[in-house]
């Protein structure tokens, strides 16, 4: 951490209790509306404040922050993150913190190891999710014929199958009803890491539970308690990981949420398939199974520091530098960071103001910039349902032994499905950041149709062929991998930066109770569709879904890649009517002269301008920069 030390200042908690706002105001250019954004400009809160007032402002928020031996230090902070790409140009900076900030660009993926700590903490917090999903897939094929409730075969009723469907609903109307929304509360009553440990703990002793049930209202029982933990769990990690990572490399960071639940899926059609010939405990072995991630989970949490942002929210400033100085390279980074979300802040109080948990879940709903972040998360939450992806998650062992195969080929050809799920999950580290969030979206969700059909009408090839089986596996191995790209790891990410830190709790608590809700009519209504329907027509329902889904991304969500969650409140302050208009007038045109008509003279107006320079205008001008001296070298040379 270069030659800075805490100092002892630090050691002393303190709170600006109404931080006021520096005079963020004087000498600034005319503010952007953070809630009818109709010219789609993008501003740095920072810019246009004359040098002088800059500095005076960073003077009276460090002495109120009780840092004021480090007023050198924030005050070229606040330079840096008034103009980003003018770094080089800052006299007060020494070499080795230019250094830092072009590796930034030139380096993005060099951070510290209390960053990857804290990814590899949620990333298990993520491997629990998946595994928890995945010990009633296998057990799906004992469980109901031990309670009693048999779904297939002979004795199979319509009311069984509303049984095994609720069961394994269970996890996902307890996080709809009850875990999501208790999100808000405790994050605001034990902060980021406490919340995470709390829903390790209903994660840890439910699935032990429900190993020892022994009836089928007590499984739900259990099931309903393990909701919680997954509902509070699934609301927090991704908004912990986004809060703490910089906005670089931030979508490859928190897609590691999606990344890893695919791997804990994988774990759990691997522990599935090692009890399998434990006879009549096999379902309570695969269900219990999914305890074994949950213990690093609880032990390890309180070793990765608190997010940054939550302790500025709770104006705890200097818990947040102290954070940030384990998060950041160097300590000029935990200073520009610092004062620039302290700043953008200021601005989203000024429209929002202090609210409570009731007006906040409203102002979700009220608040323009903050409505269009709940319906874009709305959007991609719904969609990966609408997708198809949990029928598969669910009851791809139920699935593949209709289509013909017995228990073991079942479980074998689940397996294979979540080793695919898993490896093609990892080009989203680096495409998510590339590419964007809603260019893979856009991209994947139509091969995920047709692949859902070929899945279908692959079940019509006879029985007796040995093709059967294997051409449904494969089209199914072949949605999962354009899934995991694209639809799997992007909502969580998404809806995880897309609200503002006033309402980042209650919004993200939304979003999963959004998507674990339709998560439970999906597990509750799909043995029912696979009756009446059958495989071939359960797949086509999917894929015309995700045709749907297609053009409700294409309407209603924006990109947000690279962008720092501040500079977000200037993208969903743009009107949805104006966003709409862009994307039908401008973007499809230009799309069909470019793709279809392959005119490659075809060009696309952006819709979203920039007003002074933002973080993102630093990466360009740092690689400028290194392209022109390599172009000097070389002529030396």
């Amino acid at each position: 951490m270069a030659d800075f030390t805490e100092k002892e200042t630090l050691g002393k908690e303190t709170r600006i209790e109404n931080p006021p706002d520096y005079g963020m105001e004087r000498g600034r250019q005319q503010s952007v509306s953070l809630n009818n954004n109709v010219s789609a400009k993008i501003q740095n809160p920072l810019d246009g404040i004359p040098r002088e007032t800059l500095f005076h402002n960073v003077e009276d928020f460090a002495r109120d922050a009780g840092m004021s031996d480090l007023i050198h230090l924030f005050q070229k902070g606040a330079l840096v993150a008034q103009d980003p790409p003018a770094f080089e140009q800052v006299a007060e900076l020494d070499e080795s913190e230019r250094d830092a900030l072009r590796n930034e660009v030139l380096h993005k993926w060099r951070q510290p190891k209390s960053l990857y700590v804290t990814v590899i903490l949620c990333s298990v917090g993520a491997a629990v999710q998946g595994w928890d999903q995945t010990g009633s897939n296998g057990a799906n094929l004992s469980w109901p014929i031990a309670f009693g409730v048999p779904d297939s075969g002979p004795d199979a009723t319509d009311y069984n199958t509303w049984i095994v469907g609720l069961v394994n609903a269970g996890p996902y109307v307890g996080s709809a009803l009850l875990g999501c929304w208790m999100s808000d509360p405790l994050n605001n009553y034990f902060g980021r890491r406490g919340t995470i440990f709390i829903s390790a703990i209903f994660c840890l002793f439910s699935v032990i539970g429900s190993a020892f049930s022994q009836s089928w209202p007590q499984l739900l029982v259990t099931r309903l308690l393990l909701g919680i933990g997954m509902g509070c769990k699934a609301s927090t990690v991704p908004i912990y990981a986004a809060e703490n990572c910089p906005a670089a490399i931030r979508g490859g960071l928190v897609m590691s949420w999606q990344m890893w639940t695919a791997f804990g899926i994988f774990l759990g059609f691997c522990a599935n398939l090692a009890v399998v010939n434990a006879g009549a405990i096999t379902w309570r072995l695969q269900l219990g199974s999914a305890f074994i991630p949950a213990v690093p989970l609880v032990v390890g949490v309180y070793f990765c520091p608190e997010s940054p942002r939550w302790y500025i929210k709770k104006n705890r400033y200097n818990d947040a530098f102290r954070s940030l100085l384990r998060l950041r390279n160097t300590p000029l980074q935990a200073a520009r960071d610092l004062y620039y979300i302290h700043a953008q802040i200021l601005e989203e109080d000024a429209i929002i103001g202090k609210s409570n948990y009731v007006s906040r879940f409203i102002e979700l709903f009220t608040i323009p910039r903050v409505r269009r972040a709940t319906l874009a998360s709305f959007t991609v939450m719904l969609a990966q349902q609408m997708c198809g992806i949990n029928i598969i998650a669910f009851y791809s062992s139920t699935v593949f032994k209709n289509a013909g195969a017995d228990n073991l080929q079942a479980l074998l050809a689940s397996w294979g499905f979540g080793l695919v799920n898993f490896v093609f999950a990892w080009p989203a580290v680096w495409t998510i950041d590339t590419f964007g969030r809603r260019s893979l979206l856009l991209f994947t969700f139509p091969q995920m149709a047709w692949t859902l059909l070929g899945a279908g009408f692959a079940n019509k090839i006879p029985y007796t062929s040995a093709a059967h089986l294997g051409l449904v596996a494969f089209f199914v191995y072949l949605f999962a991998a354009f899934y995991s790209p694209g639809e799997g790891p992007v909502p969580f990410t998404y809806s995880a930066e897309v609200f503002p830190l006033s309402h980042r709790e209650v919004g993200m608590s939304w979003a999963v109770a959004t998507c674990l809700f339709w998560a439970a009519v999906l597990s509750i209504t799909f043995p029912r569709i696979l009756r009446a329907f059958g495989v071939t027509g359960s797949f086509g329902f999917y894929a015309g879904l995700n045709v749907i889904a297609l053009v409700m991304i294409f309407l209603f969500v924006p990109e947000t890649k690279q962008r720092t969650l501040e500079e977000l409140d200037y993208v969903f302050a743009v009107p949805t009517r104006v966003f709409m208009r862009y994307q039908v007038t401008k973007a499809l045109p230009w799309w069909f002269k470019r793709w279809i008509l392959f005119q490659k003279n075809a060009k696309l107006e952006p819709l979203f301008k920039f007003e002074g320079n933002t973080a993102a205008d630093q990466a360009k001008a740092v690689k400028a920069g290194t392209a022109k001296s390599s172009t000097k070298n070389d002529d030396s040379s």
